[in-house]
């Protein structure tokens, strides 16, 4: 009750923090590039197929392109994907994406109680299906916008290590860590935007 008790104030916070500049980064998006302005990405949650909320910040159909791209991944390890020259992304969402502007939206998804402020990172329903053995229990936990992963490096760490601060986060959460984890996103937010 806490934990959604703290998911739903910070959701209406932040959303009410954002909602001042979500016309500009809207108008910004349509000038740059064709395409909406949100888009909904298939994730894993709580054992569930949810369809997340992004600020627009690759090209239109971008993740048809992404097979084409795959032989560039710089993270080999394993099935998730990192390029940091991605080609797909547009001007503008390489500055929103900088300032973490892009990830706002899933606020929405807090709300509706598809995910958590914190918990283990969100991926693909294509990337889940390889989870090593033991970290299967990562599928069935409600996921977060932020987490400890997230705030350990994220998309430069090695496939496993990922998985292993997801697992340690889900053994072990509480209300401390959790605002622990939250206080770290912020600081990187405003004052480390290259950190995650």
């Amino acid at each position: 009750m806490m934990k959604r008790l703290v998911d739903v104030v910070g959701a209406v916070l932040g959303l009410a923090l954002i909602t001042p500049l979500t016309p500009f980064i809207a108008i910004a998006i349509k000038l740059d590039s064709k395409g909406p302005v949100l888009v909904t990405l298939d994730r894993v949650s709580n054992g569930k197929l949810i369809k997340v909320y992004k600020f627009r910040s690759m090209i239109h159909n971008a993740h048809s392109l992404k097979k084409n791209l795959l032989v560039s991944n710089e993270r080999n390890d394993g099935p998730f994907f990192k390029m940091r020259h991605d080609p797909r992304l547009t001007r503008v969402g390489k500055t929103i994406r900088r300032f973490r502007w892009d990830e706002f939206p899933q606020l929405i998804n807090v709300l509706k109680g598809e995910l958590s402020l914190v918990g283990p990172r969100p991926h693909e329903p294509i990337e889940i299906v390889q989870y090593p053995g033991k970290y299967q229990k990562i599928i069935l936990s409600k996921a977060g916008v932020t987490g400890l992963s997230q705030v350990n490096g994220a998309s430069s760490l090695p496939f496993l290590k990922e998985l292993e601060y997801d697992l340690h986060y889900i053994e072990h959460k509480n209300f401390w860590m959790d605002m622990k984890i939250i206080m770290k996103t912020l600081s990187i937010i405003f004052f480390d935007s290259n950190a995650v």
